[in-house]
């Protein structure tokens, strides 16, 4: 939107994995987001889940900007198993207790989320890094999305920025195809087992982790998180 200057209409032509290649998808008979990236004119927006390490050393060599999103660990435990529950290209995450156990021990896509936001974090001391907050933008999303205008070099006038603000929230991508990956064949996402975009709120993990669970949570938690100066919003 912002890039697209809140022009609904261009943000529409086509569904965001096409305009934003995600570039470790890999699924033939489908091009995968490599393909898809190779075939877009520079300068492209791409999208990533991988931690620093597994990042493609190009990305770092090109002094490409990246806009990093971090959430809470509680929330994307909560988010994450939703997703793989009615997600067919990763693995079946059996019940809650038995995910929140694999979890914990960082055996999940992409590896344990601590060495994630903590790998991002550190990155940014030396990199074109904007390293956001999922919690920040549900607090202030104007604030944010102002930081990110900046970042990437773009002025916008204020009714500009409340059509973004509008058009970016939660409860109206929720109803927007090109967002909600409503187009997904069945055999991706059985939306009918959890919605793509689900909740999107903070502090759902309340509803799910146990007293024992979370107890156990945040002491692990505490000595996981003891060597960085990083620190997150478990609700608002």
């Amino acid at each position: 939107m912002i890039q697209q200057e809140g022009d609904v209409e261009k943000c529409q032509r086509a569904p965001l994995h096409r305009r934003h290649p995600f570039i470790e998808w890999a699924r033939p008979p489908q091009p995968s987001g490599v393909d898809q990236a190779e075939a877009m004119p520079s300068p492209r927006t791409l999208k990533t889940h991988l931690p620093v390490q597994l990042l493609p050393r190009s990305f770092w060599e090109q002094n490409c900007k990246f806009l990093y999103v971090a959430r809470n660990a509680k929330d994307c435990m909560v988010s994450y198993f939703h997703f793989q529950r009615m997600s067919k290209v990763v693995p079946d995450p059996g019940t809650w207790d038995e995910y929140f156990e694999a979890f914990m021990a960082g055996k999940v896509g992409w590896g344990p989320w601590y060495d994630h936001v903590k790998g991002w974090w550190k990155a940014k001391d030396t990199h074109h890094v904007l390293y956001l907050f999922y919690e920040d933008i549900k607090k202030n999303p104007k604030r944010e999305i102002q930081k990110v205008m900046q970042f990437i070099g773009k002025q916008l006038d204020e009714v500009t920025l409340d059509k973004i603000i509008h058009q970016t929230s939660f409860e109206v991508m929720k109803d927007n195809p090109m967002a909600n990956r409503a187009g997904v064949p069945l055999s991706i996402m059985d939306q009918s087992i959890s919605p793509f975009m689900r909740k999107g709120t903070v502090g759902d993990w309340k509803n799910h982790f146990t007293v024992a669970q979370n107890e156990r949570f945040n002491e692990d938690y505490r000595r996981k998180m003891a060597d960085t100066t990083l620190t997150f919003s478990m609700e608002l």
